[in-house]
């Protein structure tokens, strides 16, 4: 299983580099500082942000025209899958204590530990096992459901994150050969996982994966394409300011801890662990909402300077690189070579790194010299590196998935006011020759 873990984080990593570093940056304006370019046409042009808003509000349709035209975003279709895991579990406990007794090693010996923590026979759902009338009938609920679900899932949680990010990165990359080539990657390395695991199941198991990845790519393309109810698409680009880089942050930290949770708790079948984790369940869910409430607010303000704009261009770069090496680098850490895993992630940070300064500089022609933008950067480098290297630390212990997870909003999050006092001196300095 290790050289073809290996060998898909190779290929996604050069396919990525091919095709994603090839996309218009249709959303470039996003963290461009300075004038931004206004609808041409349309009864919206020519007024102030907050005005074109008031105004888009008016103008949409009444309730219920379109409607069949319309689905929801990739954050409402995930909740739907996720409740269709959690049903699904729940179907697995009934099974187990109806027909196995309650006894989960009729599967559990064929998978490493930490797998099947069934809740206790008190346990409201649990309690439908003494009147499920065919409990026979639930034996597909056993690994085959998640089969199917797993790469939607991956999919849609990495498209929520595009769309915080940039509605119109995420439409692009649906359209682009992007998912298809991340669609093919994640199956790899889930059929890898599923032969080295191998089990009764397997068979089934590998055929529905493929499957799965053959109708999940259309799908979300279709459902990129369409808008969600009462969503329509900002004509004009917001500028993705210090404030929003450290909400869209929260975001994604929060939401981060919501799908490791989900993971250790649904698709691991460990319905036990619930109880226990409600609590962290909802402190990341109202956090969440709280920065995605804050976000909607905040959507003007002032420009980005030039270090700020590095960070946004930097996050798109590498969230378009990442997308489709993101699962085979994750398990390549685990069933790879770790090296390598790690080698990868450097060598597409690089690249996002290296593109978005170029971008930077670009928009900021005349305004940013290369060298000070650099020490800017190279200090937020340092401050950052810190920072993460401590909050991993700290969350040390559990799955690494965690404790990279704080790492990475550390080092973002210490960048980000690095970057903003960097950008407000040299603001104060530039104010201060003008008057000279």
């Amino acid at each position: 299983m290790q050289l073809a873990v290996d060998g898909t984080v190779v290929v996604s990593v050069l396919l990525s580099l091919a095709l994603a570093t090839r996309l218009p940056p249709v959303a470039a304006a996003r963290w461009l500082p300075g004038p931004r370019a206004e609808p041409s046409a349309g009864p919206s042009a020519g007024l102030p942000h907050g005005a074109r808003a008031r105004q888009r509000r008016r103008s949409r349709p009444a309730p219920g025209a379109g409607r069949s035209r319309r689905v929801p975003g990739p954050l409402g279709l995930l909740g739907l899958l996720v409740g269709a895991v959690l049903v699904n579990q729940i179907a697995v406990v009934v099974y187990i204590r109806q027909v196995h007794g309650g006894d989960p090693g009729f599967v559990a010996r064929y998978l490493p530990p930490g797998w099947f923590e069934l809740p206790a026979a008190d346990w409201p759902p649990t309690r439908l096992a003494a009147h499920w009338p065919w409990p026979e009938a639930l034996a597909g609920s056993v690994l085959r459901v998640q089969a199917a679900l797993e790469l939607p899932l991956v999919l849609l949680a990495f498209a929520v994150v595009l769309r915080w990010l940039d509605d119109r990165l995420y439409r692009q990359v649906p359209a682009s050969p992007l998912l298809v080539v991340a669609a093919l990657a994640y199956t790899a390395v889930f059929c890898a996982v599923e032969w080295d695991l191998r089990n009764p199941w397997t068979t089934d198991d590998l055929l529905i994966r493929c499957a799965s990845a053959l109708v999940t790519p259309p799908l979300l393309a279709a459902a990129a394409r369409r808008r969600a109810p009462g969503r329509t698409p900002e004509p004009d680009p917001v500028p993705l300011s210090a404030g929003r880089l450290l909400l869209f942050l929260g975001s994604l930290a929060s939401f981060g801890g919501l799908v490791l949770l989900a993971y250790d708790t649904l698709l691991l079948y460990n319905l036990g662990r619930l109880e226990a984790r409600l609590p962290l369940v909802a402190g990341c869910a109202l956090v969440l909402a709280g920065c995605r409430a804050a976000d909607r607010r905040l959507r003007t303000g002032a420009d980005a300077g030039p270090a700020v704009a590095f960070l946004g261009h930097a996050l798109r770069r590498f969230l378009l690189l990442f997308f489709a090496p993101a699962l085979a680098v994750r398990y390549g850490v685990v069933f790879g070579t770790p090296a390598l895993a790690a080698g990868a992630g450097l060598l597409l940070g690089a690249v996002a790194a290296a593109l978005a300064l170029r971008d930077t500089l670009t928009a900021a022609a005349g305004t940013a010299t290369p060298g000070r933008l650099l020490l800017r950067l190279a200090a937020a480098a340092v401050a950052g590196t810190a920072a993460g290297w401590g909050a991993a630390q700290v969350m040390s212990g559990g799955y690494y998935e965690t404790a990279l997870l704080a790492a990475a909003a550390a080092f973002l999050a210490v960048a980000v006011g690095v970057c903003v006092l960097g950008d407000a001196w040299d603001a104060r300095r530039s104010s201060v020759r003008v008057k000279v």
